[in-house]
């Protein structure tokens, strides 16, 4: 039985990639390909990420961000890939993350709130007035009415994510470091047991998996935890 884990395949080296998914994969549910190895390697990083993985689902990271016409035409572009997840950023707008549902509408189009690396000293310093719980509530809402049917939020914002958009909506969480763990770029983090708690659906980890000395064994261990 897997565990409700994305691993985050962040490397641009594909060989790299298709080694940590084909060792993650009997223990996640989802494999990450985000800007680094898509831009390397594009459709091809996809294909052969999934197939190493035994047919996980595919959460493609590429936090498309543009005019509505242009997100759409990206959104088709990736179709016949089939993602499970395509990330697009809330702050786009309803109309754009309307357009990326319309481009590619069996995917799940997941609205990403506010970068989990961003701290409130950060975010107060791009012009966002709010603390970043009320910020990505409000993105969440925003998101939501463009019709995405996923939303990604750091751990400590995820129970007020779920209260404001009920239980229909799934919720990826990023930034989620297990007990004594380092917390790298990453301002707001929680454990994988609180994440899952508050309500999310999906974790998003990565180097707690893929820095390890043995990935699958990082991976299995995790998943036990979880289970």
């Amino acid at each position: 039985m897997t565990a409700p884990v994305a691993v985050a395949l962040d490397t641009a080296d594909l060989e790299t990639a298709i080694a940590w998914a084909a060792a993650s994969g009997p223990s996640v549910s989802a494999v990450k390909v985000g800007l680094e190895l898509f831009l390397r390697h594009g459709q091809d990083a996809v294909v052969k990420c999934r197939e190493a993985s035994g047919g996980r689902d595919v959460f493609l990271d590429l936090k498309l961000h543009d005019i509505p016409h242009t997100v759409a035409g990206a959104a088709r572009a990736v179709a016949e890939l089939a993602p499970t997840y395509l990330t697009v950023h809330a702050s786009g707008g309803v109309a754009m993350v309307r357009a990326a549902v319309e481009g590619l509408p069996t995917t799940k189009v997941a609205g990403v709130t506010v970068l989990t690396s961003l701290s409130a000293e950060q975010l107060a310093g791009i012009g966002f007035a709010d603390a970043p719980r009320d910020a990505v509530r409000r993105l969440a809402v925003l998101a939501v009415e463009g019709g995405a049917r996923a939303l990604v939020c750091s751990p400590l914002e995820v129970a007020y994510v779920r209260a404001e958009v009920g239980p229909d909506i799934t919720l990826i969480t990023p930034g989620v470091r297990p007990t004594g763990g380092a917390t790298g770029d990453q301002s707001r983090v929680a454990t994988p047991e609180q994440a899952l708690a508050d309500g999310a659906d999906l974790l998003v980890v990565g180097r707690p998996i893929t820095g390890a000395p043995d990935v699958a064994v990082a991976a299995a261990e995790l998943a036990a935890m979880l289970r």
